[in-house]
């Protein structure tokens, strides 16, 4: 087989293991979570809050225009934009026009790791409305495959742009030609560039929240004010910095400081993925950061090489010289994966952050696939690395081949989980979502053209005595007297008519009376209040009886 072929061939099987996770990347995507909220989710208070607060894992950075509370009426009532100190977002509310019944909280926001997060939730004053607001329609995933895709492309473009030049300064031979080697050198630096520029304009509609097709010059532009515009952008100028110097490094006229100068631009490149992912936001920033760089260095100063020997060197090179080149590259790819697996596992201990969630997480049963496929991977260059010592492996070069061919093959799968991996929140967030209100009964806020009522039935269950209390209010929230109430339950499902229930006024405002549902279903509640002697409304709902 022909090194093109052969490099066509690994590289579409990496490529097509690594599409196996481009699926969108739906909520699970985001990797900040709320762990608190203030007033609770679903809470019924008996007030109108002035502030919302929402606690996150991790710090955020509010998205201009894109948090907003509703009130009952549906609208609008936060002040200006949120305050963020540490991981809380503080909403500062204005008095509603109408304070009773359900508020939603709907809100974007980048987190720490640059993901976007957007969620809502729901509270009550009095009691939660019939009819409450509705968030405004968004796409959960407004970039479609767009940045995963970007990702994978940045990831495959590293393979190729670290591999050759590494093999290229260490033990490539005199009389091989390093034509191809460039080629492939440079090819991955324009797969890096391409990916970094896809994952610009992904981050631009996932922020605004817009389709692709939607994005206005001044969206791409917004993202250059991000942290995560900085770091593309710096990651842009080393790929064209690298391009440079990677042409004299490959055919081996650059000198030490020419490749020196080549390994540190490399090595700054590799930064700016984890300081534009999990580790910023871990509990460590910096070990994280370290040892997030370590474990793409180790990947790719492993896999990239293997990928390089395999289809430039082991065919076509005499015997006596692969017996030089793969005892040094055996020593090379065996210090490459020594840092890779120490720096996964100190990634793995701090984004799990304890025992249980490595089987009682998503992201923890995934590392643990990923490390079988690894141990699998191990397996096999141990094998290699027994026959090189042995000086076995230069009079086999097909077995060397076909070995190594299983390695990459192998490698590919443990890429595609860690494709999978970088888009699942850590396992050190698992469980750690705010809890919300459970209450038993129905509890509703009801608006008429005359008042606002609110009521509440418990338990709610047929087959016993279940008691109903109601409280009518003007638009205001101001206690409204009422001279007569009058309440019918009926089922027509079950051919049930209306049943009048006796009602006792307990206060002005505030009556009462005892429910008995002799089935359950969901039974139509009419709610009669005359508050003078020509003023009359009824509010009807529906409510669900066990």
């Amino acid at each position: 087989m022909a090194p093109r072929t052969r490099a066509a061939v690994l590289l579409g099987l990496i490529l097509a293991a690594l599409c196996a996770a481009l699926g969108p990347a739906g909520p699970v995507a985001a990797h900040a979570v709320v762990v608190a909220t203030t007033p609770l989710r679903d809470e019924v208070l008996g007030y109108a809050p002035r502030e919302v607060l929402v606690t996150f894992s991790e710090s955020v950075a509010v998205v201009p225009g894109r948090v907003q509370v509703l009130a009952p009426d549906g609208k609008r009532i936060n002040v200006g934009e949120p305050e963020v100190r540490d991981r809380t977002m503080r909403i500062e509310l204005r008095p509603a026009d109408r304070p009773l019944g359900t508020y939603l909280v709907s809100y974007r926001v980048i987190s720490a790791d640059s993901h976007p997060v957007a969620g809502s939730f729901t509270f009550a004053a009095g009691a939660p409305s019939a009819t409450p607001p509705t968030p405004p329609t968004e796409s959960e995933n407004p970039a479609g495959t767009l940045v995963p895709a970007a990702k994978y492309l940045g990831y495959l473009g590293l393979l190729l742009a670290v591999g050759p030049p590494l093999l290229a300064a260490t033990m490539w031979p005199r009389r091989r030609s390093r034509r191809g080697a460039t080629t492939t050198a440079l090819f991955g630096l324009g797969l890096v560039a391409a990916g970094t520029l896809g994952t610009w304009v992904g981050q631009a509609a996932q922020v605004v929240g817009a389709p692709l097709g939607q994005l206005s010059p001044a969206d791409l532009r917004a993202v250059a004010d991000s942290d995560i515009g900085v770091l593309l952008a710096v990651r842009l100028a080393l790929v064209g910095l690298a391009a440079a110097l990677l042409p004299a490094a490959v055919r081996g006229t650059a000198g030490r400081a020419g490749g020196g100068a080549l390994a540190v631009v490399g090595l700054a490149g590799m930064v700016t993925w984890p300081l534009a992912g999990h580790p910023v936001a871990s509990p460590l920033p910096p070990v994280s950061i370290v040892l997030g760089t370590v474990h793409i260095a180790g990947v790719t100063v492993w896999l990239g090489g293997l990928l390089a020997l395999t289809v430039f060197l082991l065919r076509g090179t005499h015997q006596r010289v692969l017996g030089r080149i793969l005892p040094a590259w055996s020593r090379l790819a065996t210090l490459a994966v020594a840092w890779l697996v120490a720096a996964g596992l100190g990634q793995a201990a701090i984004e799990l952050g304890r025992p249980s969630a490595l089987l009682g997480s998503t992201y923890g049963q995934l590392l643990c696939a990923k490390a079988a496929l690894l141990a699998g991977i191990l397996g096999v260059a141990a094998g290699q690395r027994r026959l090189i010592r042995r000086q076995v492996a230069a009079g086999r070069p097909r077995r060397v081949t076909r070995a190594a061919g299983l390695e990459l093959a192998a490698t590919a799968a443990v890429l595609a989980l860690t494709a999978i991996l970088v888009q699942t929140p850590p396992g050190r967030t698992a469980g750690t979502a705010a809890d919300g209100v459970t209450r038993e009964g129905v509890a509703q806020s009801l608006t008429t053209d005359l008042f606002t009522l609110q009521f509440d039935v418990y338990p709610a269950v047929a087959g016993t005595a279940n008691s109903l209390h109601a409280y009518v209010y003007t638009p205001q929230a101001k206690e409204l007297p009422v001279a007569e109430w009058t309440v019918t339950a009926a089922l027509p499902a079950a051919g049930i008519e209306p049943i009048t229930v006796q009602v006792d006024a307990l206060e002005p405002h505030h009556a009462s009376a005892e429910i008995h549902f002799p089935v359950a279903g969901d039974w139509t509640l009419r709610i009669t209040a005359r508050t003078s002697e020509i003023d009359r409304s009824t509010a009807t709902t529906t409510v669900t009886i066990r």
